[in-house]
């Protein structure tokens, strides 16, 4: 038996990464997934090795109207929404007098603005199913420094997730946050700061970066119903990086 049998999820940032995992674990462990992303090419690939139980949709996380669709595309095929993981997400190492207006509001409006847009579109539906989980993936950089942008929009993220669970708690759904240290993802395998990364992996207190599937692995336990009394808290997994 399935620790998410009989639960619908969205995901979005899917197609590859942390996000392909979390649906990937979601998927084996019972549940029905529609995940999104803005790369059509990685999310038809995944949904057609996943098969019937998960949905692919393009989705640009920074409208509202994308959300809608999103909704009702999980409720139509699979019916009313349990889980939600807020996973999409994109960093910059450009320094504060590097970065432009235009950089900085993208990084905002993917990061922080989001997920406020998907918990609103999603709270109907989890009133539907009786209630919920939504999960937000913040940063290490939601509690401590690192790259313009992107720290300041995992900040936003951990106090939504707080503010949002305050609000919600009455309706059955639980609303809490995950801060990842350095994973092994292409985000930081791929990006223009590779090299620096893996350095500093080096003083990681467990010696090296995380696997996706470990982060999915928390993801999986807030998602499912042996999380019932958690709300309005920030899970770390950073392998002792915030306990220097």
């Amino acid at each position: 038996m399935g620790r998410l049998d009989g639960k619908v999820a969205i995901v979005t940032g899917g197609a590859r990464g942390m996000g392909a995992s979390h649906v990937r674990r979601f998927v084996k462990e019972g549940a029905k997934v529609v995940f999104t992303d803005i790369n059509a090419e990685g999310g038809k690939a995944l949904e057609a090795e996943l098969g019937e139980n998960v949905k692919f949709v393009q989705q640009d996380v920074t409208k509202a109207d994308d959300w809608k669709k999103v909704i009702e595309e999980a409720e139509n095929t699979f019916g009313p929404v349990n889980i939600l993981v807020n996973n999409a997400g994109i960093s910059m190492s450009k320094s504060l007098m590097e970065i432009t207006e235009e950089e900085y509001r993208r990084i905002i409006d993917i990061n922080q603005v989001s997920v406020f847009l998907g918990t609103k579109a999603v709270v109907p539906s989890m009133q539907k199913a009786g209630g919920g989980s939504i999960i937000n993936i913040s940063s290490i950089n939601g509690i401590v420094g690192g790259a313009i942008g992107y720290t300041d929009s995992k900040f936003a993220v951990r106090g939504f997730t707080k503010a949002a669970a305050l609000q919600l708690a009455h309706l059955g759904i639980r609303v809490n946050s995950v801060h990842p240290g350095v994973i092994e993802t292409p985000m930081v395998t791929q990006g223009d700061a590779v090299e620096v990364i893996k350095e500093f992996a080096k003083q990681i207190p467990v010696g090296r970066m995380a696997q996706p599937e470990e982060v999915s692995n928390l993801v999986l336990y807030l998602a499912s119903d042996e999380s019932s009394y958690s709300t309005g808290s920030e899970f770390v997994i950073d392998g002792g990086l915030t306990a220097m």
